[in-house]
């Protein structure tokens, strides 16, 4: 059994995750952040995850850096774009640094609880805009880890090679109730179905011949 923390932010790919890690009898201990982003419905839908199942759960505010964070959709006044992920207009979503920021200190974390490695959701179809879910990333994270600490916190995204179809199988395989994720940008009551964001989720489902359990405004 290893002790893992997971970067969980509450949409379907780290939704998976966290199961996996479970599914796998893993000891399992959360953390999700609060970095000002309009999507804040994310980090409820965690909260009620993480409470219903045990797992204990280290919601962060690191609010506070959001004005050192300006340019992006997901934080600044910017209309969120349409379209799919591969899209040029995405890279209005990208959040400078975001993941270097959030895996540094889910690595401090796992530190101080003795746990010996960090998860996160990075696939193959954040590759195009994310430059933070890229396999160069993976590695050089790992690389600055431990040199930076005594203990050696392994990095893993176990999905970094799978398409958002091919982890939504995975998770039907483990007959995971998605209805229990938020992935829409906008964050308002019901998904818009539009955002880039939306249409992967939106895609993946179809190409697993499954119907999406959650709402859309479309």
């Amino acid at each position: 059994m290893t002790k893992i923390v997971v970067v969980y932010s509450g949409g379907m790919d780290s939704f998976t995750l966290i199961n996996l890690a479970l599914y796998d009898e893993h000891k399992v201990s959360a953390i999700s952040f609060d970095y000002g982003q309009k999507h804040k419905k994310e980090l409820s839908i965690a909260r009620d995850f993480c409470k219903s199942n045990l797992i204990n759960l280290e919601v962060v505010d690191i609010s506070a850096i959001k004005p050192l964070l300006k340019g992006s959709a997901l934080t600044d006044e910017i209309e969120i774009p349409k379209g799919h992920y591969e899209d040029q207009t995405m890279k209005a979503t990208v959040v400078p640094n975001r993941n270097m920021i959030m895996i540094s200190l889910a690595i401090a974390h796992a530190i101080s609880i003795d746990f010996e490695e960090v998860w996160y959701g990075a696939h193959t179809g954040d590759h195009a805009i994310y430059p933070d879910c890229r396999p160069e990333f993976l590695e050089s994270i790992n690389n600055t880890s431990k040199l930076a600490n005594y203990e050696s916190i392994e990095v893993k995204a176990p999905f970094i090679n799978l398409t958002k179809g091919q982890i939504l199988s995975k998770g039907l395989d483990m007959n995971l109730d998605y209805s229990q994720t938020w992935t829409c940008y906008e964050g308002k009551e019901q998904a818009c179905g539009k955002c880039g964001s939306c249409v992967e989720r939106l895609e993946a489902f179809s190409e697993n011949n499954t119907r999406d359990p959650i709402q859309y405004s479309i």
